[in-house]
């Protein structure tokens, strides 16, 4: 950062792996850092200051005037939310903003346009972008029966704020929609502190493809795309960047339509903008905009050479794409795939052994010894692997051995899942659902 900088020291509003992400970008950047943890948790070293919150559990990083008024009284000028918690809330950002704090992300107005899942939704029908049918916003229990009723092949619900799949069921049975609805609501309101669900059409078979832009508030750029189909119970679990199977012809026009929302709010800072793509059909349609930091943001990271977490730091410091090199797309060069290594139960970390090598990259918190709390996030580690061939089964196949090198004890996880996976032979083909 430049002496110009309106800030140069941080406070760090998450925990566990993103919070060791942006703490490194920070670092590397020559800016001073908080972290904050919650009374049963415990805060990745190499702060400037660590700062323990009177609450324990989730509740503890989702109390916004504590984290605002923490910041002020650490001598922080600005605030990064990492992803999930208050990543995507409008009000937090505004009062970061009230009390003179820079909200390292978008504004509080796209805050709340696109963070909206059904705000968005009417965005890009004014945008022309294709989208499902879906409710105009959060709806009652009757009303998603009554949607129902009207699409019988089936429906999506989902949590109006928020993401990474917390808060979202399929539903394909009227019998099953009442418990699905209040699982929704109840999985929403403790991860994001808002409990609206709205509904939506049900689109079978699709791949789910993300573009990622940066804007500068007058300009944006995308950087490429990602391939997100591989997901568990509607959370990611394998990402690819770029997708494998998207034709140059479809990957245009989903770019096309992701600038077009990003310049139609005026994005400042980072977005993902997400698309179902039916590939065989040749067609896709918009589902949700994430106006914030991904936690699949490294796959794009290894195929253009670029650091988003320092690039966001410094888009809200003030600085345009073209100060940043990026008043035009850079270049995607081979292939990346992030494999998310997650507890599947409570236990003790007795081995932590991940892999290394050409093009490995691992993004964890976690260290042998710890006993991670089953109240948070279940990610233990992101594996990421890339490689610079033009070839998708070179990547595939350096995963194949990386995964192979893992090894993790004390505590189950779906590191055999993740190698099952790596060996199927349709991954990255079109029979991928």
């Amino acid at each position: 950062m430049t002496a110009a900088a309106p800030f140069d020291k941080v406070l760090i509003a998450n925990r566990g792996e993103v919070a060791l992400r942006v703490l490194r970008a920070l670092h590397d950047l020559g800016l001073a850092a908080v972290v904050v943890h919650a009374a049963d948790d415990e805060a990745p070293a190499g702060a400037d200051e660590t700062v323990a919150l009177p609450a324990s559990g989730p509740s503890a990083y989702l109390d916004a005037a504590g984290l605002v008024a923490l910041a002020k009284r650490t001598g922080c000028q600005a605030v990064h939310p990492g992803y999930g918690f208050l990543s995507e809330r409008a009000d937090f950002a505004q009062a970061c903003a009230d009390a003179g704090l820079v909200f390292i992300g978008a504004t509080p107005a796209q805050l709340a346009l696109l963070g909206d899942k059904a705000a968005a939704r009417a965005l890009a029908q004014q945008a022309g972008v294709p989208v499902l049918a879906g409710s105009a916003g959060a709806v009652t229990l009757a009303e998603a029966q009554a949607f129902a009723a009207a699409h019988p092949g089936g429906v999506m619900l989902k949590a109006v704020a928020g993401g990474g799949g917390r808060g979202m069921r399929a539903v394909h049975a009227a019998e099953d929609l009442p418990a699905a609805f209040e699982r929704c609501r109840s999985e929403a309101l403790a991860a994001f502190g808002v409990a609206g669900v709205y509904v939506e059409q049900l689109m079978q078979g699709a791949r789910h493809i993300e573009v990622q832009v940066m804007g500068d508030g007058t300009q944006a750029t995308p950087l490429g795309e990602r391939d997100c189909t591989l997901q568990q119970r509607f959370q990611k679990v394998v990402e690819m960047a770029p997708s494998p199977v998207l034709t140059d012809a479809l990957r245009t026009r989903l770019t096309e339509a992701a600038l077009q929302l990003a310049r139609a709010v005026g994005l400042r800072g980072l977005a993902t903008f997400e698309f179902l793509v039916d590939v065989a059909g040749d067609r896709f349609v918009f589902i949700e905009a994430n106006p914030r930091l991904q936690v699949e943001h490294t796959v794009t990271e290894a195929v253009t050479g670029l650091d988003l977490v320092q690039l966001q730091i410094q888009l809200a410091a003030g600085a345009s794409l073209a100060d940043l090199g990026l008043a035009a797309p850079p270049p995607v060069r081979g292939f990346a795939i992030q494999w998310r290594l997650n507890m599947t139960g409570p236990g003790r970390l007795d081995r932590l052994a991940l892999a290394q090598g050409p093009g490995v990259r691992v993004d964890t918190h976690a260290t042998a010894g710890q006993s991670p709390s089953p109240r948070y996030d279940p990610l233990l580690a992101k594996l990421i692997v890339s490689s610079t061939s033009p070839r998708f089964a070179d990547v595939l196949r350096r995963s194949q051995r990386a995964l192979a090198e893992c090894r993790v004890e004390g505590l189950p996880t779906n590191i055999s899942l993740l190698r099952a996976l790596a060996a199927r032979p349709e991954l990255g083909g079109t029979a991928l659902h």
